[in-house]
């Protein structure tokens, strides 16, 4: 017998958001990405800038290590670098990361990015 899994809108996940050593949260642009933590690593990311009004910059989903290569050399997101640029990931099922990604944008309103119009999974924050 199998169970039914529920349509994807009834979903709620808990999420273990990643910091890097010393529990505090990766820098985009120092984090390394040559670690065997990154190998086939998949899911969610959130980028946001530091300063007087941290903000979400960059919501997005995939392979994790070459997303946030990509991002290292993206002008619209490095243009906030003066402000400090930081990032966490989590490891979620390929069926469920347009849902989550659209939650957390709906939720942390990025400056940067288009981001998919399905139904949102609802997941903790990162804070």
């Amino acid at each position: 017998m199998s169970i039914p899994i529920p349509p994807k809108e009834a979903l709620s996940l808990h999420l273990n958001w990643t910091r890097c050593e010393g529990n505090v949260w990766c820098t985009l642009n120092s984090v390394n990405l040559e670690h065997k933590h990154f190998n086939n690593m998949q899911g969610v990311y959130i980028i946001w800038h530091g300063g007087t009004k941290p903000w979400a910059v960059y919501i997005g989903q995939g392979d994790i290590k070459e997303r946030i290569a990509a991002h290292r050399k993206d002008l619209g997101i490095q243009k906030y670098e003066h402000m400090g640029l930081y990032v966490t990931w989590a490891t979620v099922q390929e069926d469920f990361r347009d849902g989550v990604e659209a939650y957390l944008a709906d939720i942390w309103t990025p400056k940067v990015g288009n981001h998919p119009q399905v139904p949102r999974i609802e997941v903790n924050s990162p804070w």
